[in-house]
């Protein structure tokens, strides 16, 4: 009955496809369940959100270091390539 971790998404129109597709904002699972499928389970969460929303796409970011979260996203997804880019305002 205790929360143990938390995941937001939205699902936006794309600029390549017609359908919409679904971006992962946040992820996080409290370090002492971490390694017993609460990540996935809140990742499969959203994949059902974006199947019931007709969104055949879900894509998110993470940090280049974030090695465990990385383990786990390496084997419920596929990497883009990409490499982001930004401006920041000071």
């Amino acid at each position: 009955g205790q929360p143990v971790g938390l995941v937001n998404c939205v699902i936006h129109r794309h600029l390549w496809r017609v359908e919409d597709v679904c971006y992962l904002g946040d992820l996080y699972v409290d370090p002492e369940i971490r390694g017993t499928g609460a990540g996935r389970a809140l990742i499969e969460a959203v994949y059902a959100e974006a199947d019931a929303a007709g969104a055949p796409q879900v894509y998110w970011l993470t940090q280049e270091f974030n090695t465990p979260a990385r383990q786990l996203y390496d084997r419920i997804g596929d990497r883009s390539g990409f490499v982001q880019y930004r401006r920041t305002f000071s």
